[in-house]
């Protein structure tokens, strides 16, 4: 069953790249989804907007779907950076 995992973050310096719109900065919303044959593609939004948009080199194939959680979590954790 394909898996989807979001979170809040805060972009850090510099935003976070997209294919689509170049940079974006500010409060977002981070989506990592993963298809059963573990096809995952990353996507982040402006917090509660409607469009996502690819996040750039976020594709890719994971060897066991179930580490989609763990991809997700190693992302957040990269890109979350509220001011202090």
């Amino acid at each position: 069953m394909p898996t989807e995992h979001s979170s809040l973050i805060t972009a850090p310096p510099g935003g976070v790249w997209t294919d689509d719109v170049g940079v974006i900065t500010g409060a977002l919303e981070l989506r990592t989804g993963c298809s059963d044959d573990g096809e995952v593609r990353v996507t982040v939004r402006y917090e509660e907007a409607d469009e996502w948009y690819a996040v750039r080199g976020g594709t890719g194939r994971l060897h066991d779907p179930a580490d989609a959680e763990v991809l997700h979590s190693v992302l957040v954790a990269v890109l979350h950076r509220p001011e202090s």
